[in-house]
């Protein structure tokens, strides 16, 4: 039976691969930078998936993005998005701004100017443990327009703390992002899905995985489709 969230994804997949083609293939985090980053998995918060429970150190890929493309100083709704790799194919893993990180505030997006956070995956995953959700957040001021995130990150080191939470419970700190420089061109072309790329034991569920599926599937369509036709466009 299709469910509200999958009639709702495959009612803005046009709109939204429309607007996808618009923009050249992004219809939304338009605007961000893409950097290196060291993910260090600490361990020990007992969820009885491995991927959390036990140390582990990766070389990963990160972009922190504006949703709406907006400029500053107005608020946007802020994405990060880590790919750690992981043999045939990576875990990717998609947060955005938040209202907070309490019970209800981890579930609702929030515009907001600086790329600190909080952050929180709203998409939970299903695992033997139960529904899990991820969240991140920086100690101190992080800008969110791409120039001055990587005129910041040649000056001084940026942190964030991950953490992960079974259900509305507690959230423990299972890792840290280390942010690095700018991976070759400031904001190369790279599609995150979080839904096909989950950590291992691990699989998008709910009302966010299904509203997500349809949606991203016809914006990566139409994106592939606008690269198609810049690369036979006639040159002058």
């Amino acid at each position: 039976m299709t469910t509200v969230p999958e009639l709702a994804g495959r009612a803005v997949a046009a709109p939204l691969g429309a607007f996808a083609r618009w923009r050249g293939g992004k219809p939304m985090h338009p605007r961000g930078a893409v950097v290196t980053g060291v993910l260090e998995r600490t361990g020990g918060p007992d969820t009885g998936v491995g991927w959390f429970d036990r140390p582990a150190r990766d070389d990963v890929t990160v972009r922190l993005s504006r949703g709406a493309g907006l400029p500053p100083p107005w608020p946007d709704l802020l994405g990060l998005a880590v790919r750690v790799p992981a043999g045939e194919q990576p875990v990717d893993l998609l947060l955005s701004t938040t209202a907070g990180l309490g019970r209800t505030g981890r579930l609702v997006p929030a515009p907001r100017r600086d790329a600190r956070g909080p952050y929180s995956s709203i998409m939970g995953y299903r695992s033997p443990a139960g529904t899990l959700r991820l969240a991140a957040w920086a100690d101190g001021p992080v800008p969110s327009d791409p120039a001055p995130l990587l005129a910041a990150l040649r000056e001084r080191e940026v942190v964030l703390a991950l953490a992960v939470a079974r259900g509305p419970g507690p959230w423990r700190r299972f890792a840290t992002l280390t942010l690095g420089g700018p991976l070759g061109e400031p904001d190369p072309d790279l599609r995150f899905d979080a839904v096909r790329h989950p950590p291992p034991q691990l699989l998008a569920d709910g009302p966010m995985a299904r509203f997500r599926a349809p949606a991203y599937a016809r914006a990566q369509e139409e994106r592939a489709a606008a690269e198609d036709d810049e690369a036979g466009a006639p040159t002058a």
